[in-house]
C-alpha cells in the first residue's frame, strides 16, 4: 500500500484497453466484413489489410488502422438505389382517369337490400289453426 494513491486511467483510456482487434482484406469495393456485418472504408485502402478496432457490445463504430496509423472509420454499409444525378425523374406511365362520381358500391348496396326484402319472411307465416298432419303409415 505505499506509495498510494494510484493513478486511475482516464475512460477513454480505458475504454481503449478493452476494445478488441480483428485484420480483415479490404475488397476492391472499399467494404470490409466483420462479424456478418459490412463496413464501408476510405477506398483508398482498397487490397491493404487493415486492422479494426471495435467495443464488441457496439459494431456500429469501427476504428480502422492501417500499417499502425489511424486510417478513419468503418461505417455500415447501406445499400441505396443509384441515380445519375443529372437523371430525370420517372413519370407514371399513364395520367389518372378522372372519376365519375358515381358510387358503384351503394348502387349494389341498394339494389341488394331491396332484394332481401322481397323475399318471403317464413316467421311470419302463422297457420290458422293447426298444422296439417301427413299421415305416413299407408
Amino acid at each position: 500500500m505505499a506509495g498510494h494513491p494510484f493513478p486511475v486511467p482516464a475512460p477513454a483510456d480505458l475504454a481503449e484497453a478493452f476494445r478488441w482487434s480483428e485484420h480483415r482484406t479490404v475488397a476492391k469495393t472499399g467494404l470490409v466484413s466483420l462479424h456478418g456485418n459490412r463496413y464501408q472504408v476510405d477506398p483508398v485502402l482498397a487490397g491493404r489489410r487493415v486492422e479494426l478496432v471495435f467495443d464488441p457490445f457496439d459494431l456500429t463504430f469501427l476504428r480502422v488502422r492501417s500499417e499502425g496509423h489511424d486510417a478513419g472509420t468503418a461505417l455500415p454499409f447501406q445499400i441505396s438505389r443509384h441515380s445519375h444525378p443529372k437523371a430525370r425523374p420517372e413519370v407514371p406511365a399513364e395520367t389518372p382517369k378522372p372519376t365519375t362520381g358515381i358510387d358503384y358500391l351503394g348502387l349494389i348496396d341498394t339494389q341488394h337490400s331491396a332484394e332481401l326484402a322481397d323475399k318471403v319472411n317464413y316467421s311470419a307465416l302463422g297457420w290458422a289453426t293447426a298444422p296439417p298432419v301427413v299421415d305416413l303409415s299407408e
